[in-house]
């Protein structure tokens, strides 16, 4: 897990499949599978023994490394994290335009940095839903574009730009008649269906612009949606090290399908990696971290370990969950908008994210965790503390703590740009976050 080019080529494949949050899962589960992982689904019952699953639910997915030993009152180590990114969303009655262009009918989700959207080639992906319920992954390539006004027709431009969200920020794809296009029967084209055939959908933009590495050394990363697969990625990996290591052996070496193959060793942990979807937006869905997912999986596990009320809660005592998502390097050119004591930096390792009103939920025993959990790794970590005239964001971290009051600590990937349609971090904060995470899902004894 150390900082080689091969963790940030690799990290570049996943954003590049994963361009929706219904992508980034996708993406997830079929690497999973290939770890000897056993997907089940929540209608269905659940296997008692020991073993590595995972389950989805829309635009997220929860996994973990349930060892031989566990019981009732084994506690859980967490990695919390999320799969959307801001962006545009597409409307109902898509098709939309005038003066001879086509252009699609968008509401914004969540916080984009909107002027980094401006003047680029993005794409629509996410899911098409059928009559019958059936769910279809599609994606576009290059479609779209938002373009900006040229500075010869608004000479102020550069003393100020501000955009109208509902008349300024709709992407042209084409020219033509309005009456005569049909953007989602396209969409269906690309799925192999019928526009007719499609009964719902949940599709947003990505920049289609390729990852890149640059600078002196090729030190600098920058991608779209590093908020936050920056985390995923990085708690996937470690997710599946946790499975090698609970269970030897190559995949399922018993070839039963249950994930269990080779000899296992006892942990003194669960492992759990919580991929949720819609943080961008407040997270209150049945996806989202405010909702009901880690809950109803959790005490499902702790029912087929044949945990009492009690039991659960004395897991839940010894439990920890840190929740990963981006956070702030210092801006060269903006030095005054950050802690003039606490500013992080690029390639300084990954961030422990502090603020006085819980709006992160570390607290000193938490921050005393992530110190040992880093120093065991060999990893070096950042404090990250707001300006006090700036208002502080929050994550999903302070709603974990609150719904399950699992002991909870913010961390992340520095980033410059964060919300911007092109992210930027150093090569080697990913990966020292995920070698963190690593250490962090299996504890001392």
């Amino acid at each position: 897990m150390d900082a080689t080019p091969s963790y940030i080529d690799d990290f570049a494949r996943f954003i590049y499949e994963s361009p929706s949050s219904y992508h980034a899962v996708a993406e997830a589960a079929r690497r999973l599978d290939l770890a000897g992982f056993t997907r089940l689904a929540e209608r269905d019952a659940w296997p008692e023994q020991p073993g590595r699953h995972y389950i989805v639910r829309d635009g997220a997915l929860i996994a973990w490394v349930q060892p031989v030993g566990a019981g009732p009152t084994t506690p859980f180590r967490i990695l919390g994290a999320h799969t959307d990114s801001p962006g545009f969303k597409l409307k109902p009655k898509p098709t939309i335009g005038s003066h001879g262009w086509l252009q699609a009918g968008v509401e914004v989700y969540g916080g984009p940095l909107l002027n980094s959207w401006l003047d680029r080639e993005l794409e629509l992906a996410g899911r098409l839903v059928t009559h019958d319920g059936t769910e279809h992954l599609v994606r576009t390539g290059p479609f779209l574009r938002i373009p900006q006004l040229a500075v010869h027709l608004d000479r102020e431009v550069n003393n100020g730009l501000t955009l109208d969200r509902q008349r300024h920020l709709t992407p042209v794809f084409g020219v033509g008649d309005v009456t005569q296009a049909d953007l989602i029967g396209h969409l269906a084209g690309l799925a192999g269906l019928d526009g007719s055939d499609i009964a719902g959908y949940d599709l947003l933009t990505a920049d289609t612009a390729p990852p890149a590495t640059f600078g002196l050394g090729g030190e600098l990363f920058a991608a779209g949606r590093m908020d936050n697969l920056t985390s995923v990625h990085a708690g996937l990996l470690a997710l599946i090290l946790a499975g090698d290591a609970a269970f030897p052996g190559e995949g399922d070496g018993d070839g039963d399908g249950d994930g269990v193959g080779g000899e296992a060793s006892a942990a003194p942990a669960i492992s759990v990696l919580a991929a949720f979807d819609h943080e961008e937006i407040g997270s209150a869905s049945r996806s989202g971290a405010a909702g009901p997912l880690l809950d109803d999986v959790l005490t499902r596990i702790g029912a087929g370990l044949g945990a009492t009320v009690t039991d659960r809660l004395r897991a839940y005592a010894e439990s920890w969950c840190l929740s990963a998502d981006a956070g702030h390097a210092v801006h060269p050119n903006y030095p005054e908008r950050h802690d003039p004591a606490n500013l992080p930096v690029l390639g300084g390792g990954p961030l422990l994210k502090i603020n006085a009103n819980q709006r992160y939920a570390t607290d000193a025993t938490g921050a005393a965790l992530f110190a040992r959990t880093c120093a065991r790794a060999g990893v070096t970590y950042q404090e990250f503390v707001s300006n006090n005239t700036v208002p502080c964001g929050s994550t999903i971290g302070p709603l974990t703590a609150t719904r399950l009051g699992i002991r909870t600590v913010d961390v992340g990937v520095p980033l410059l740009s964060m919300h911007s349609a092109r992210e930027l971090c150093h090569v080697n904060d990913p990966a020292a976050l995920s070698a963190a995470v690593a250490v962090f899902f299996t504890p001392e004894r």
